[in-house]
């Protein structure tokens, strides 16, 4: 698996990721936001400025910020809940290299309820069996203490639900994050639209779950993540190119 780029490419890459996020409908207004790593020492992370529509992200308006610095947020351009998040995770998870946030439909739907786990109720859902990190511990908009707690608190998972908030999706590349983040809002949608049946769940057992979450883990090894991105980098290339300048 790919997992060191250039700096252009991280912008390109990233950039796409803003225009399918807003593509499938997990984009809100001019909030949330995505950042990826290009220097560990000191932490340095592209991020988007402060106001921008996720449709509209090109690769030159990603702005770069040093992760633990408090100056930057004197900056116009910098949000400083993304600035709080991505800095404090970005400094404490070695595997959060690329940072994908938002407060999609249907994750979002899953961290309102009492139970937030997500029964292995189909091939999607158990993708992610035993690996979400639930954050039970709302406690703001992500500012100052609330991001330094979210931060200490996460494992090694990919995908951190954040109860009453939305979710983030993390992984050492932008393809892993973004595939990981597309599969995790569609077994949302699966489970929500599941309940609203009001019917009873029919999870499968444990041992089925961890064995097909187990056959994904095998499918992303072979590089699927990144067969997924270069779709979606093609059609965007076909479409809407401006995204690379």
């Amino acid at each position: 698996m790919q997992s060191d780029i250039n700096e252009q490419q991280a912008r390109e890459e990233l950039a796409a990721c803003f225009r399918w996020a807003a593509r499938w409908n997990m984009h809100e207004a001019v909030a949330n936001h995505f950042s990826y790593v290009i220097s560990a020492d000191p932490c340095v992370f592209l991020v988007n400025p402060a106001g921008s529509y996720f449709s509209r992200v090109k690769a030159s308006d990603l702005i770069t910020v040093e992760a633990g610095n408090s100056a930057e947020l004197d900056r116009a351009d910098v949000d400083p809940t993304a600035y709080a998040i991505h800095s404090a995770i970005h400094l404490r998870v070695p595997h959060a290299r690329c940072i994908l946030h938002v407060h999609p439909k249907y994750a979002t739907a899953l961290s309102c309820l009492k139970d937030r786990t997500m029964p292995p109720i189909d091939q999607n859902t158990m993708r992610f069996y035993q690996r979400v990190h639930i954050d039970e511990s709302f406690g703001g908009m992500g500012m100052g203490d609330e991001a330094e707690r979210l931060a200490e608190t996460l494992s090694d998972k990919s995908i951190l639900l954040m109860g009453s908030h939305g979710v983030a999706s993390m992984g050492q590349t932008p393809a892993r994050a973004l595939d990981d983040l597309y599969y995790y809002e569609r077994s949302c949608e699966t489970l929500i639209t599941a309940l609203s049946s009001g019917r009873e769940l029919d999870p499968v057992s444990h041992e089925v779950a961890e064995t097909t979450a187990g056959q994904w883990d095998d499918f992303l090894a072979g590089g699927s993540d990144r067969q997924h991105l270069d779709q979606l980098l093609a059609i965007l290339d076909e479409e809407e190119p401006d995204y690379r300048n």
